[in-house]
């Protein structure tokens, strides 16, 4: 295999050639053909080929994408567990890197097209009132960039840290330059050759760097790119710092390997599960992925009085983490990830052990060489006066335990690395839960709090999940990466729309409140989903409240709260009279504005942002407007009759006087007359 490098449409065959040899034996896995590239071409080929076709789509288009092609790569996910055993991965270690990327991808494609708008763009929020009146209001809402995203990658996860960056980037609007580590190359090419053969993305919107060092690539960005890194946070700096980098303003996400800590409570004993789970965590941090992982347990935080306790449990669950060739069946731990990482790990481990003391080391008396190592465990016995111990990173199967005499002690200890990716804390005690948490917060960018609850279901301390924000402050870099559609507002840039209600609407066709509306000539559940426009409203008939309607409501309801049952009550009540139950006026809008016959729509979804903003009183005259605000497609599955989509409708409840009784957003799943591309594809 040659993993060669595709740019501007085509694969670049010509150039200085290194193996790539496999973690486990040595032997050339592949061949990096380094080429003289041309970056700033590369640049403009991406913004000027995929961007305008990009933006063109809405983010649910772009989110469909994503779901498809992250199909499409899971009915091919065998051959990429064969490459990955060369990067010393076991098949536990490849699920991670594989289906954990994959994974990723469904999930940011699935959160985009439930909490994003289904237009080009994404309109944030409700509309802010700017004036008195309510002429001139304000609207953010998050578009497109007009740039190119480069992503430079670490060699410990070659397809979860390609995938997890690619996707909501894709989602975003904006194309990418995909920059791998050479080691484990061969794996990333693999994915991404795949990617470019389900031509499931616009020409351009993804190209490949396949090289050391991406040349000259970071001179020709401007502001509207942006870059994202992962590794060390010494090259990061250096990138960040980059002068073009600096001169534009260029949108830079840094996310370094940094010096994690689990912490043990002090209300944990050695017969309690919280014990087991926190020594069981510990050894799995040090022995997945071999110990390579950016979120990997390097400073093990134990209770003074439990720390023997604590390095006798370890040496035992230690011994039993069979180490050898990956795809072996009973292999627990295969090698680093090249014969250079295994020198740096000892490097590494051997400065640490000029200030600690090692209590277990090589895993069971097994003898190894190249690649391979052994789990280590140092002991740092003045944790507080030892800074090394929170500096130096020995990236592989290590971890040092440090003492501590109090929860503040421990809270001390955690933030002295000075900011991480993730720390975890595994106690008994709420109390000491909520104290070490939030004197720990500001230092770490995910906090895991774990007990005999929430074990079991525990998707673990180095695993970060799409949902959820993956980065850190200070030595984590400071970025900030995943945390569902965060990540895709992450690659956009937001804007304050500023105007008249009815403008802002026809600029980001969402109904704003106090736009202009238009009656519609048929009622509005009669219509398709493509014939409803946003704007397009139904104002109803009025009814008029009585007290036969508030005592037969409380009756049906079982609801004979006094305000609106009890009239010598209700007058010492803030209204001063019986009123008529919030969920009545609710109900009775709904029994104005709603069609009975036969028609497009299918049934009520749900209720948003519901509010009773005046009491409404016997005698009172209700009205209902109903107003398409957006609109949503939804996929056909399989399962489905008929195609559909979501209507949200923006409902005004208002009475005699014209004031504002109830005001609240209804979702309608309302049959469509077309079926798209995207419905002959099955649901994951």
């Amino acid at each position: 295999m040659k993993v060669q490098s595709y740019s501007k449409g085509q694969w670049i065959e010509d150039g200085k050639e290194t193996d790539l040899t496999s973690a486990v034996n040595g032997d050339p896995v592949a061949q990096l053909v380094e080429a003289d590239l041309d970056y700033k071409g590369m640049c403009e080929y991406a913004r000027q080929k995929a961007g305008p076709k990009l933006r063109a789509m809405s983010i649910h288009k772009r989110a469909f994408k994503i779901k498809f092609l992250a199909q499409y790569l899971l009915e091919r996910k065998e051959d990429y567990y064969k490459l990955s055993t060369h990067t010393g991965a076991t098949r536990q270690d490849s699920w991670i890197d594989i289906e954990g990327g994959i994974g990723s991808m469904f999930t940011l494609s699935s959160k985009s097209r439930i909490e994003l708008s289904d237009l080009p763009y994404h309109v944030e929020g409700d509309h802010e009132r700017l004036s008195r009146e309510g002429t001139f209001v304000g609207q953010h809402i998050c578009v497109p960039r007009h740039g190119v995203a480069v992503h430079i990658n670490a060699f410990n996860f070659p397809v979860w840290g390609m995938l997890e960056k690619l996707a909501p980037c894709i989602i975003s609007g904006m194309p990418a330059i995909i920059k791998p580590s050479p080691t484990g190359s061969y794996l990333a090419y693999k994915v991404f050759k795949d990617m470019l053969e389900s031509n499931l993305l616009p020409e351009g919107s993804i190209q490949f760097v396949a090289a050391d060092v991406p040349g000259d690539l970071l001179d020709h960005l401007t502001s509207q790119d942006s870059v994202s890194f992962t590794g060390s946070a010494a090259t990061g700096q250096k990138l960040k710092s980059h002068p073009n980098i600096v001169a534009n303003n260029v949108r830079f996400n840094l996310e370094a390997d940094s010096l994690n800590c689990s912490i043990l409570g002090a209300d944990v004993t050695p017969n309690m599960k919280e014990f087991d789970l926190f020594v069981d965590e510990v050894a799995d941090e040090m022995t997945v992925k071999t110990g390579q992982k950016c979120t990997a347990i390097r400073r093990t935080l134990v209770p003074k009085k439990q720390v023997q306790n604590v390095i006798n449990a370890l040496k035992e669950r230690l011994d039993k983490t069979s180490i050898g060739d990956p795809t072996q069946k009973e292999t627990k731990m295969g090698p680093l990830a090249s014969a250079t990482q295994a020198e740096r790990f000892e490097e590494q481990v051997s400065s640490l052990l000029e200030t600690t003391e090692s209590v277990y080391s090589n895993g069971n008396g097994q003898q190894h060489d190249g690649a391979f190592t052994g789990p280590k465990v140092l002991l740092c016995h003045k944790p507080l006066e030892v800074d090394d111990v929170h500096k130096v990173e020995a990236f592989g199967p290590m971890t040092t335990v440090m003492p501590y005499e109090s929860n503040q002690e421990a809270i001390q200890l955690a933030n002295k690395a000075d900011g991480s990716l993730v720390g975890s804390l595994f106690t008994a005690d709420d109390d000491i839960a909520r104290e070490i948490t939030l004197g720990c917060a500001p230092y770490h960018g995910r906090f895991m709090i774990v007990n005999r609850d929430c074990a079991d279901e525990s998707t673990g301390h180095g695993s970060p999940m799409p949902h959820m924000v993956h980065g850190g402050p200070g030595h984590a870099g400071g970025g900030e990466e995943l945390g569902g559609t965060r990540a895709v507002i992450h690659n956009m840039q937001r804007v304050a729309l500023q105007g008249s209600p009815t403008t802002l609407k026809n600029i980001t066709n969402q109904y704003i409140k106090g736009a202009e509306t238009e009656e519609a000539d048929t009622h509005p559940f009669q219509q398709y989903f493509e014939d409803l426009e946003v704007g397009e409203a139904r104002t109803t008939d009025t009814h008029t409240v009585t007290e036969e309607d508030i005592e037969r409501f409380a009756d049906l309801s079982g609801d004979e709260f006094y305000a609106h049952t009890d009239p010598e009550a209700a007058e010492r009540s803030i209204f001063g009279e019986v009123v008529a139950h919030g969920y009545f006026v609710l109900s009775r809008a709904a029994g104005l504005f709603v069609h009975p016959d036969e028609g497009p729509v299918i049934l009520n979804y749900g209720l948003e942002n519901l509010r009773f903003t005046n009491p409404v009183a016997p005698g009172d005259t209700i009205q209902a407007k109903l107003i398409v605000k957006r609109k949503t497609v939804r996929q056909k599955k399989a399962k489905d009759k008929f195609p559909f989509g979501i209507i949200y409708w923006d409902v005004e409840v208002t009475n005699q006087d014209d004031e504002s009784v109830a005001e609240y957003t209804i979702l309608t799943l309302i049959k469509r007359r077309e079926v798209l591309n995207m419905d002959i594809f099955e649901e994951e």
